[in-house]
């Protein structure tokens, strides 16, 4: 348990306002805010979950996914319990929800040193924020990122994006890439995950135009996400922002409380791709497709094969000093 970052208290009795996501919660002495990892004692906010993981592996950074952030390389992936979004078709339920749902914190207690160490000894190039929501523990997160960069280890986060400018402000200077999820539009958000789709948009700029590597991914829900409206809206963002971020359109399977959708055909991510290739994004990926070709790179000048993927690993790369090895177009990423 540590003291929290980024809260006032306000100035009538000893109800505290949290600053570190988008919902900005008042809470009561005693109480705990959305995310049900943050307690007000007295007047003073703690993080609950400081140094307490509930996961720790390795794993190829194509899981994250991210796909132009040093491909074939190993990320030490980490996670402490919690979420502030109530996602009912989560992927990870068991650990994002358990605060919220039994009451209670999990975990392993693990020191910043340890996990800059255990990335050091396992031969990662990143440490990966990812399985729940940094935000949530962006207190051990940042620490642990500040040790890393020191280390010449790169720091992702991988995120729901319901930031707040002052927490992302943060976290900036030491990280090197984020995968951030954009859902759907307002209505999903608010039926589906409890939040609103505005701060999630505002951190995509905000990480893009302050020099951050910045992926999207889009889970694709039959019936919920996957009208051509709510892709073409998507895609169009991203475009506006930069057409070089790639968009991962990934495959829905049943979850958690989302069990009376069938998993997203093969044919809605063809289509989820074509809207973001007609939109003028230059890299549009299909995930959770192992073998499909749509995972490959290519290069969007003259469409020759870059990186050839197979699940989570590389069968080629060809990609030379960040340039196609074919015509020379330059490839945007981390390389």
């Amino acid at each position: 348990m540590k003291e929290a970052l980024l809260y006032d208290k306000c100035q009538e009795g000893s109800d505290v306002l949290c600053k570190m996501c988008a919902h900005s919660c008042r809470i009561p002495q005693g109480g705990r805010g959305h995310c049900s990892v943050r307690e007000n004692r007295g007047g003073t906010l703690f993080s609950l979950n400081y140094g307490r993981l509930c996961a720790c592996h390795i794993d190829p950074i194509e899981k994250k996914p991210l796909f132009h952030f040093l491909p074939g390389s190993y990320s030490l992936s980490i996670a402490a319990v919690g979420c502030n979004f109530t996602c009912l078709h989560c992927q990870n339920s068991s650990i994002s929800q358990y605060p919220r749902e039994f009451g209670q914190l999990t975990g392993d207690e693990v020191m910043p040193s340890q996990v800059v160490s255990g990335a050091i000894n396992g031969g990662c190039k990143s440490i990966s924020y990812t399985y729940t929501e940094p935000t949530i523990y962006l207190e051990f997160a940042l620490e642990c990122a500040i040790m890393a960069k020191a280390q010449g280890i790169k720091n992702v986060f991988v995120s729901n994006g319901y930031m707040t400018a002052e927490s992302a402000g943060l976290i900036i200077p030491y990280l090197d890439a984020n995968n951030i999820d954009l859902k759907g539009d307002d209505e999903f958000y608010k039926t589906l995950c409890g939040g609103r789709v505005k701060p999630v948009k505002d951190t995509i700029i905000l990480m893009k135009d302050r020099g951050i590597w910045v992926e999207v991914t889009t889970l694709i829900i039959p019936g919920l996400n996957d009208s051509d409206k709510t892709l073409k809206d998507i895609a169009g963002f991203i475009k506006s922002v930069d057409a070089a971020i790639p968009w991962h359109v990934s495959a829905f399977t049943p979850r958690y409380k989302v069990l009376d959708r069938p998993p997203t055909p093969s044919d809605t991510l063809k289509r989820a791709y074509g809207i973001g290739a007609e939109a003028g994004l230059r890299y549009v990926y299909e995930g959770n497709v192992p073998g499909s070709s749509g995972e490959n790179t290519n290069c969007p000048s003259c469409k020759a094969l870059l990186i050839d993927r197979r699940g989570f690993s590389i069968g080629t790369n060809v990609i030379k000093d960040g340039k196609c090895s074919n015509c020379g177009q330059s490839i945007e990423g981390v390389w």
